[in-house]
């Protein structure tokens, strides 16, 4: 598979007449992307702001974050299975508005949603604060089933992207990137699999794989441009740290770094997808199956992202048990949880295996946030999100949280703001 992005960068977002791009401005037509958000008849209201990076805006809670893209070329269509016909992906030209973004927000779905800070200090935690957002404001019908309310958001949101993406269609790029995993003849490079953990384990922690509901799938091994070019969805609404949306499984870090190398280093041979369950058969099940697949592809070597956290640390753990029985290295990327003085325990679970993992902040960490001007969305939800609390809204309208609130901020695809440094 050859996978060309034609990367279209947008600096600024307006509301115009008609969606269009001029002068690496997204001009938006508030009117026709509300009528299409009220295609849904499960949906009350529907409205549509703009959130550029450096106002004082804050956005809250956030469902999902997905990037405007179009297919110029090549097999099937964005999102296949939800609001694409079915087909595989991952080949021809791809066009990307870089630098916008589609938010979803509304009243709470589930309590692990978070927020994004456009300035501040907030700001700094979140890679989706300097990002130009076009926030779908989205309110359910009155005694909706939560699972249908979070039905109708995800779908709507993806809409909305497909919507703003078309209007690069006919737009040269500014910038091509390729992705193609070219043979490799050097024989003494480590053979690499990266395994994206999908969570899947109900009760508004889903996320779904060409059209499918993760927690039905058996461990698959596909091409990494799947991932790049719409395969993968954010269905759920784990905390917003460490949630992985649609945006982040567009832009993988891992892959886009393994591609970087590729050839150079390492041999990377393909992604596998796995669950992450609830029951300890499906929990067995999953990761026999997955580290069978990554022993019997060659792989020396492999990267575990996880994401969530607590019930999906035994998951992370017992595929990496299993593989590095086969012999074959294993390297973790998690946050951790390990209080807000950082002195507790940080994960749920751990092997003695685990001797090589990456973190990527402990979402535990408290912040006190300043007021912004503007709110999109409802403030009072941060004092019932996890990782707020009674009294998180202050007294002069600002936030006092922990920094799993915040959309992004230990991000496990390596796609944050956080480092660390050794002393």
């Amino acid at each position: 598979m050859r996978l060309e992005l034609g990367i279209i960068k947008i600096k600024d977002v307006q509301f115009g007449d008609e969606t269009i791009i001029e002068d690496s401005t997204l001009y938006v037509n508030k009117k026709e992307l509300i009528a299409l958000a009220r295609q849904d008849d499960r949906l009350s209201e529907a409205d549509v702001e703009l959130a550029r990076p450096g106002e004082e805006v804050r956005i809250i809670p956030v469902k999902d974050v997905i990037e405007p893209r179009v297919k110029v070329s090549g097999s099937g269509e964005l999102f296949p299975g939800l609001v694409g016909k079915m087909g595989t992906v991952g080949s021809g030209r791809t066009n990307v508005l870089r630098g916008a973004a589609v938010a979803t927000v509304g009243r709470i779905i589930g309590p692990q949603e978070g927020f994004i800070d456009m300035t501040g200090p907030g700001a700094q935690y979140s890679p989706f604060s300097q990002i130009n957002n076009v926030v779908l404001v989205l309110h359910p019908i009155d005694g909706l089933d939560p699972h249908a309310y979070e039905e109708a958001m995800r779908l709507t949101g993806l809409r909305a992207a497909v919507y703003l993406g078309k209007a690069c269609k006919d737009i040269a790029p500014d910038e091509l990137e390729v992705y193609e995993l070219s043979p490799v003849t050097d024989t003494t490079l480590p053979r690499v699999v990266y395994l994206s953990t999908l969570l899947s384990e109900g009760l508004l922690h889903d996320t779904w794989f060409y059209g499918v509901d993760a927690k039905k799938l058996l461990p698959t091994l596909l091409h990494p441009n799947e991932v790049m070019d719409g395969a993968i969805v954010s269905g759920n609404c784990v905390s917003a740290c460490d949630k992985h949306t649609t945006y982040h499984h567009l832009n993988d870090s891992v892959i886009k770094e393994l591609y970087r190398r590729h050839g150079k280093d390492l041999n990377f041979v393909g992604v596998i997808v796995t669950n992450l369950n609830v029951t300890l058969l499906d929990k067995e099940r999953s990761t026999d199956y997955a580290s069978k697949l990554v022993k019997l592809i060659g792989a020396d070597g492999a990267i575990i992202a996880e994401e969530g956290f607590g019930n999906p640390d035994t998951d992370l753990m017992m595929l990496c048990k299993k593989m590095e029985e086969y012999g074959i290295k294993t390297v973790l990327i998690t946050d951790e949880y390990a209080g807000q003085d950082g002195a507790s325990q940080s994960l749920a679970d751990a092997v003695p295996q685990a001797d090589a993992v990456i973190s990527v902040g402990n979402a535990n960490e408290v912040v006190t946030l300043p007021p912004m001007k503007h709110i999109i969305g409802d403030l009072k939800s941060a004092e019932v999100i996890s990782g707020g609390f009674v009294g998180s809204v202050t007294a002069s309208g600002g936030l006092s949280v922990e920094i799993q609130t915040i959309m992004g901020s230990t991000c496990q695809l390596g796609f944050g703001k956080l480092t660390a440094r050794g002393y």
